[in-house]
């Protein structure tokens, strides 16, 4: 169910990230309240993440540039930090990575993450220290009511999913609107997370 007022805490955390778009829409996204995703300033901010996945998702050094693995691991990062609400060089993403809106993806030191990973980031998304994914999985925050008729107005809204340190998420996971994922946890290969999991241990 979408909130009603918004969100003290998700707010908060906004003003700590990178490439916001701000505005009313965007503050009531990520509150969880029903909110019109094509208004102009959240149409812009889609279209430079999706120009962001296509450039991310296609760059290879030239072989005239000598590149090595430590070099296209710096130009991975140099283009991350343009669009991500928090990064850093120790993070590595294999391409291709697609993203919602980028600004409200925070990831923690040494995050990696295999092939194909897909983060729909209409809610803020926040990955810890040392954590891993496998190939091919999926962290959405966003939703929409079942009711019919606010999906053919183009009305949505989004929850938060949080990810602790040190958990390895595993290939073709797909973690749902409103998770949080404690300290240490390992996720089995293709499981559903549709609810919390608890600090350290392993989840299917």
């Amino acid at each position: 169910m979408a909130a009603s007022e918004k969100n003290i805490v998700e707010l908060a955390k906004a003003k700590e990230l990178q490439h916001v778009p701000g505005g009313e829409e965007y503050e009531k996204m990520i509150s969880g309240m029903l909110y019109k995703s094509f208004v102009p300033e959240l149409n812009a901010a889609r279209f430079k993440a999706r120009a962001f996945s296509h450039k991310y998702s296609n760059y290879f050094p030239s072989e005239e540039t000598n590149p090595s693995f430590e070099s296209l691991a710096k130009d991975r990062y140099e283009m991350l930090k343009t669009i991500l609400g928090k990064v850093d060089d120790t993070v590595f993403i294999e391409p291709p990575f697609a993203i919602d809106y980028g600004c409200n993806i925070s990831l923690g030191k040494s995050f990696y993450s295999n092939f194909n990973l897909t983060i729909l980031d209409c809610g803020i998304v926040t990955i810890g220290d040392r954590c891993m994914f496998g190939p091919n999985c999926s962290i959405f925050a966003a939703t929409h009511e079942v009711e019919v008729q606010s999906r053919r107005k183009d009305v949505e809204y989004a929850k938060p999913v949080t990810i602790g340190n040190d958990c390895w998420i595993g290939g073709h996971v797909v973690i749902l609107p409103g998770v949080t994922i404690g300290d240490g946890c390992t996720i089995a290969a293709s499981s559903v997370v549709t609810h919390d999991k608890g600090r350290t241990g392993a989840s299917s």
